[in-house]
C-alpha cells in the first residue's frame, strides 16, 4: 500500500528514467509503451518504474478522479498479452486532497527484452524510445546473463551428506584447480565448491550439477537422471526385446560404465567376404562416434525432466534420444555450427574429467568417423520441441552375393589369380598366361616345345574357371578353336567388382 508520503517522494525524485506521468485516463498506447520500457529496464538499475496517471509534468497533481472501471482497465494491461513477456506490475489509487493518483508499479523484467506488440520500448532519460537492434542484444545478453542454468541452482534438499566428497576433495578438485594454489588454498570445502559453482553458501546447500555429477542418489533429486539400454530384436520398438539395462547413478560413477558397455556390449566385429581373394573386419558401429554421441547426449540432455535419456539398439541401427531439444544461440538453421550449453557446469566438469573437449567438433569427428568405417551419415532430428535425437546406421558395405561367397570359400587360388588379371576384357590362353606371371616349368619335349605349358596352364587355371562359371570362351562349341579368346561372365564381373571396390 503507497501512502502519500511515498507518493510525494516519488513525483519529487530526479530519476527521470523511473517516472512516466500523464493526465491522460484513455491513452492505453502510452500505458502499455511506459509499462514495457519499465520492465526492460535499460539503465539496468534493477530499481522499480512507476507510471503515475494523474501527474501533471510539472509534477503537480491534476486533481482526477479514478474509478473501478478505469483501475481496471489499467489492471488488465497485465494480462491481455499486448505485452510480452507479462510484466510484473501492481496498480494502487493514492487518495490526496488535490486529486486521485493511480500509480502503477513494474518491476523490471528478467526475462529481457519485453516488448508491447512486437516492439520493444525502452527509457532513455526521462522519455521513452523503441530500442535499436544494438539495444535490443545488450537486452538479449542480459538475460541470458541474469538467468541461471538450471545446473548452478541450489538443491535446497539436498546437503553436503549426499555427496561423494571425497572424491571431489581428492580427485576432482585436484583436476580442476591448479596445484599450487590448491596447496595454498586454506578455505573449507563448502568455499572451494562454491568457487566451482557445485555448491550455493546463500542457502547452504549443493548445486544441482553437483549432485549430477557426484550425487549418491542423484535420482531422487532427478528422477529422470539416468540411461536406459533396451535392444530390440528388429528394426522397430514393436519388435521383441532381447536386453534392457538401466544406468543409474552420478556421472562420475555411470561414464567409464558407459564407456567399457559400448565398448563390450554393442561394438561388435566380423569377418565380411569383400571380394572373392580376401576377407575384411567390419564394424558395426565405430567405438568413437558412439562415445561422442552418447557423451553429448548426457551433457546437454534436461535434469529437469522425468524421461531418462535412451539408447535403443535394433538390427541395423540404434538411436540415442535425450530430453531437451537444441538450447540458447542453437536453431535448426545454424545446427551444428552453433553450439550452447543447457548445462554449463556439468560440461565444464566433464571437459576436466576428458570425457568431451567443449570444442564444437563433436558433430563433425563422428559424421568422419561414420564415413571411416562405410557407414551411412548419421541423422539428427532437430525438429522435436523437447528431445533431441540421433540414429546411427550400420554399414551399408556391399557384400558378395551368395554364389561368389560360397566360390570364395571352394576356389583354388589359381582361378582367383586369373579372375582378378583377366579384368573386363578378351584375352588369349597366352595373354592370360602373361599377365598372371604364370610361366609354368614343365617336362618338355622336341615336338611338343612349350605348348604343354600352355595345355597345363588351361587345365589348372581356365577351365577351373570355367567350371566354376566365372570364365567363358568365344567359341564355346570349339575348345581349341585357334582364335581362342576367354572373358567374364557376369558372375565373374560380380567378384572382379567386389575385388576392387575394397582396397
Amino acid at each position: 500500500m503507497i501512502t502519500k508520503e511515498e507518493l510525494y517522494s516519488i513525483i519529487a525524485s530526479d530519476e527521470n528514467y523511473r517516472i512516466e506521468r500523464t493526465v491522460s485516463l484513455s491513452d492505453m498506447d502510452k500505458f502499455q509503451e511506459a509499462i514495457c520500457a519499465f520492465a526492460n529496464d535499460m539503465p539496468g538499475s534493477r530499481q522499480k518504474g512507476y507510471l503515475l496517471i494523474g501527474v501533471k509534468d510539472n509534477g503537480e497533481i491534476a486533481g482526477l478522479q479514478i474509478n473501478d472501471a478505469i483501475m481496471k482497465r489499467i489492471s488488465g494491461i497485465r494480462s491481455d498479452g499486448n505485452i510480452l513477456p507479462l510484466p510484473m506490475m501492481s496498480t494502487e489509487k493514492v487518495i490526496t486532497d488535490k486529486g486521485d493518483v493511480l500509480v502503477v508499479e513494474v518491476t523490471p523484467s528478467f526475462d529481457t527484452p519485453v516488448r508491447y506488440r512486437g516492439r520493444t520500448f525502452i527509457r532513455v532519460g526521462p522519455r521513452r524510445d523503441i530500442a535499436t537492434i544494438e539495444e535490443e542484444r545488450i537486452l538479449s545478453e542480459r538475460c541470458a546473463a541474469s538467468l541461471p542454468t538450471f545446473d548452478t541452482r541450489p538443491c535446497r534438499e539436498a546437503t553436503l551428506d549426499d555427496l561423494y566428497t571425497d572424491v571431489i576433495e581428492k580427485e576432482y578438485l585436484p583436476k580442476a584447480i591448479d596445484e599450487e594454489v590448491l596447496a595454498k588454498d586454506k578455505r573449507t570445502l563448502k568455499e572451494k565448491m562454491a568457487s566451482l559453482r557445485l555448491y550455493n553458501t546463500q542457502y547452504d546447500c549443493p548445486t544441482y550439477a553437483a549432485l549430477v555429477m557426484f550425487g549418491r542418489n542423484s535420482r531422487y533429486f532427478m528422477p529422470g537422471a539416468y540411461l536406459q539400454f533396451v535392444r530390440f530384436a528388429g528394426e522397430s520398438n514393436a519388435a521383441p526385446i532381447l536386453n534392457e539395462r538401466r544406468f543409474e547413478g552420478c556421472l562420475y560413477k555411470i561414464l567409464p560404465e558407459l564407456e567399457n558397455f559400448i565398448r563390450d556390449g554393442i561394438i561388435t566385429q566380423r569377418p565380411v567376404p569383400v571380394s572373392i581373394l580376401r576377407e575384411k573386419n567390419l564394424l558395426n558401429y565405430p567405438y568413437k562416434a558412439l562415445r561422442e554421441l552418447l557423451m553429448n547426449a548426457v551433457m546437454h540432455r534436461d535434469y529437469q525432466a522425468n524421461m531418462p535419456t535412451r539408447l535403443y539398439q535394433y538390427d541395423t541401427h540404434i538411436e540415442i534420444m535425450n530430453p531437451g531439444g537444441l538450447y540458447g544461440q542453437a536453431r535448426p538453421e545454424n545446427f551444428p555450427y552453433v553450439n550452447d550449453y543447457r548445462n554449463s557446469v556439468v560440461a565444464e566438469m566433464m571437459r576436466t574429467l576428458s570425457y568431451v573437449n567443449m570444442f564444437n567438433h563433436g558433430v563433425g569427428e563422428v559424421k568422419e568417423l561414420l564415413k571411416e568405417n562405410g557407414s551411412p551419415e548419421p541423422k539428427f532430428n532437430i525438429g522435436l520441441l523437447t528431445a533431441f535425437s540421433v540414429v546411427v546406421k550400420e554399414p551399408q558395405m556391399q557384400r558378395l552375393s551368395p554364389t561368389v561367397h560360397q566360390l570364395f570359400t571352394n576356389l583354388s587360388p589359381r582361378v582367383k589369380t586369373l579372375i582378378i588379371s583377366l579384368k573386363d576384357e578378351k584375352m588369349s590362353a597366352t595373354e592370360l598366361q602373361t599377365v598372371t606371371n604364370c610361366s609354368l616349368t614343365v617336362h618338355q619335349t622336341p615336338t611338343k616345345g612349350t605348348h604343354l605349358s600352355k595345355r597345363l596352364f588351361i587345365a589348372q587355371y581356365i577351365t577351373p574357371a570355367i567350371e566354376a562359371g566365372l570364365l567363358a570362351r568365344a567359341y564355346p562349341d570349339t575348345p581349341h578353336h585357334p582364335k581362342q579368346k576367354y572373358f567374364l561372365t557376369e558372375l565373374g564381373k560380380e567378384a572382379y567388382t567386389m575385388l576392387n571396390e575394397v582396397e
